[in-house]
């Protein structure tokens, strides 16, 4: 199925185009466009929008539509959020916040402690939307110049981080507060769970029921 990319700003100079066309084929999500499209996104985040409604990187992609790759807005900050298998990277997640307004950049580490590894399971595409909404209400709440945040699901063993957040703002108050409001409201609303496995024994760790709004 053919699939019509639009490209703003950043992208579209990397480009020398406004618009690609893309084969894909039946079932294509969103991220097999971007992967599709190579190295074109590399290093910026950017947010997409499936006619012209965002959508993250699970959204299946129907023929003819319009997939809008959008980079950091002038004036604003875009969020970026991620649920992955993979190992997490402290330094990948700074460069993502990285801005020439910041003047502190805070970041948190939750880590595997007493317990032989942890294994958790999420929600993926509801987690993510649900972390980028935290994000972005962050960035308005406290003044940040840009907010990122991934957790890593599967196993994860003892003294490897399980969730890293990265905020940007001018002043290091600001940054602390927001990356304090990003790290719990990720533990209390995005729907992830965890197992605590150490030695022979095995336990789903008790949490709160998230807000229905």
């Amino acid at each position: 199925m053919q699939i019509t990319v639009r490209l703003f700003a950043q992208l579209r100079e990397r480009a020398g185009t406004s618009e690609l066309s893309i084969e894909l084929p039946e079932g294509a999500r969103v991220k097999d466009a971007i992967e599709e499209l190579g190295s074109l996104t590399a290093d910026l985040p950017v947010v997409m929008a499936v006619n012209r409604e965002y959508a993250n990187r699970d959204a299946p992609l129907a023929p003819d539509d319009e997939l809008a790759l959008i980079p950091p807005v002038s004036g604003g900050s875009v969020p970026w959020a991620r649920i992955t298998t993979e190992p997490l990277s402290a330094d990948g997640l700074i460069e993502r916040v990285r801005d020439p307004r910041a003047g502190a950049v805070v970041t948190f580490q939750g880590v595997t402690r007493n317990v032989d590894r942890l294994e958790y399971e999420a929600y993926a595409g509801m987690a993510e939307q649900r972390i980028e909404a935290i994000l972005r209400d962050a960035i308005a709440r406290h003044g940040l110049c840009a907010a990122a945040a991934e957790h890593r699901i599967g196993t994860v063993p003892l003294s490897e981080p399980s969730v890293l957040v990265a905020v940007s703002a001018p002043h290091r108050g600001e940054a602390f507060t927001g990356a304090r409001d990003v790290i719990d409201r990720i533990k209390a609303e995005a729907p992830i769970w965890k197992k605590e496995i150490a030695g022979g024994d095995e336990r789903w760790v008790e949490g709160t029921a998230p807000p229905a709004d």
